[in-house]
């Protein structure tokens, strides 16, 4: 430890990144922080791997363009301790991150959630996705561009979808990589359609001569407990946005297929215009969740303002929600709809649906979920009230007796001024607050990132202002920077 070996951006592509390798006489286990430059913007971590004499310290969390000072503890087994302070330099910002202006009007820190080590991803619709931390200082960014996807796998790696070139308009380059920006798997997609081989990047004849998919992964991808991944894609037809793939996570093999066409009534598709780009883009899947309890998954879809729920083995529906009047359903479906209580508010273009408390013990037929409501009428919205505002929302599902209530909401109060029409995001936090990402407010002229507190308070906000072309935030999560469950080995 006297000498250690420090690398600053060890992969290059982590610039706020550093690796740090050392030795000890004695078994220690180690940990560190990096100095905040206020209270509450320390972040610190414990090194998994237990007491060992040869270290590897994965450090993250650095400010740009700043000599950061870097604590290392090392404890042995009788509880002693040794610290010492190294120091690294760092160099400026990116321009596409640099231009990206970003105002804090709020940060109450003691009520934040942001524990000893979690920052707010922007997670952006193109251009350098980054990291904030509580004073909006950026402490984190990967080189790499990417576009809608970034999701933290259970072992602490987290998926990007990238590009090889960035002046192409494709994102079909998955990566599974870590916060100091090595690369442990990668998935190439084919150009030409998202309904391929993952790892060969081989489609079929038809679906080689259709337009290519310029983002392949074009909303949500989701980790299923065998560690396979699902994700939104198209199918290469002329009807995009409506299709699921199960990826082998080993292979790159695509094990399953989910084309909505085949699920949902001929009437919401067939008829449906085109877009500008001659696509059919009628159901507009932005989000998907699996469920522990019954192995089921729910998905949102933005252009039918509907939420639904699946059996992921069967594919057999197990409920909607939609605005769609019951008695322009076709008799066979009608069964699956859910009634909402008095109150409880029509979704219209939503964003981001997922499960609370999923796994922990709640029942199949009693479901929470969390959603970003844009709350626009595209073709089953509310159109009352359409435009108005945008807001979270927190429902309860009874299964049992079919049945939907909002339980809590956010958003309404602040009125047309935080309207978005398209994107956003609610993260609901381990202390009951909420992380809700206004991402297209003023169509786009700036993206505002609110916590409240159950009783709506707000605790932090966060606008960011003058971001390049469409490098709105598309999503924003509080995350720990890293996981208890990351484990960094060089030899692996």
């Amino acid at each position: 430890m006297d000498d250690p070996y420090v690398k600053v951006n060890p992969y290059g592509t982590s610039p706020l990144s550093a690796l740090v390798t050392f030795s000890t006489d004695d078994a220690e286990k180690v940990s560190y922080t990096v100095v905040g430059k206020t209270d509450h913007t320390s972040i610190t971590n414990t090194v998994k791997g237990g007491y060992t004499k040869s270290h590897q310290v994965p450090v993250v969390g650095l400010y740009a363009d700043t000599t950061n000072k870097v604590k290392i503890t090392m404890t042995n087994k009788n509880g002693n301790t040794k610290t010492k302070t190294l120091s690294m330099k760092t160099g400026e910002l990116p321009k596409y991150i640099k231009s990206a202006k970003l105002t804090v009007s709020k940060n109450d820190k003691d009520k934040m959630s942001i524990g000893k080590n979690k920052l707010t991803i922007m997670n952006r619709t193109t251009k350098e996705p980054f990291a904030i931390d509580a004073d909006g200082e950026v402490r984190w960014y990967d080189t790499n561009y990417s576009q809608h996807t970034i999701e933290q796998w259970q072992n602490g790696h987290i998926m990007i979808l990238s590009k090889k070139n960035v002046k192409s308009e494709v994102y079909n380059d998955l990566l599974e990589t870590d916060y100091l920006g090595r690369v442990y798997k990668e998935y190439s997609f084919s150009s030409k359609t998202s309904s391929t081989d993952a790892g060969t990047g081989q489609g079929s004849k038809k679906a080689a001569k259709s337009k290519k998919e310029t983002t392949v992964i074009h909303h949500d991808l989701l980790e299923l407990p065998n560690h396979n991944f699902l994700a939104t894609v198209s199918d290469g037809s002329k009807y995009k946005e409506d299709t699921m793939i199960e990826v082998n996570h080993k292979t790159g093999k695509i094990v399953k297929v989910i084309d909505m066409k085949k699920l949902l009534p001929k009437s919401m598709w067939s008829s449906y215009k085109k877009g500008s780009d001659g696509k059919v883009d009628w159901l507009h899947q932005n989000a998907v969740d699996y469920d522990k309890n019954d192995k089921s998954i729910i998905i949102s879809s933005r252009n039918q303002d509907m939420i639904m729920k699946l059996d992921y083995k069967t594919n057999h529906i197990k409920w909607i929600y939609s605005g769609k009047k019951k008695s322009s359903w076709p008799k066979a479906y009608r069964q699956y709809l859910l009634k909402p209580t008095k109150g409880t508010t029509i979704t219209g273009g939503q964003h981001g649906l997922y499960l609370l408390n999923n796994g922990n013990g709640a029942k199949a037929s009693s479901e929470n979920i969390m959603l970003y409501d844009n709350n626009i009428d595209v073709t089953n919205g509310n159109k009352k009230t359409s435009g108005k505002y945008s807001q979270a929302v927190e429902y309860h599902v009874n299964s049992k007796k079919m049945t939907i209530d909002q339980t809590w909401a956010y958003g309404k109060s602040l009125g047309k001024d935080n309207f978005t029409s398209v994107i956003g995001y609610a993260e609901k936090q381990p202390n009951n607050n909420v992380l809700i990402d206004f991402g297209y407010k003023h169509k786009g002229a700036e993206s505002n990132v609110i916590e409240v507190t159950k009783s709506g308070k707000q605790v932090f906000n966060v606008t960011m202002k003058n971001a390049s072309s469409k490098a709105y935030a598309y999503r924003a999560y509080r995350v720990p920077f890293y996981s208890s469950s990351y484990q960094f080995d060089a030899t692996k």
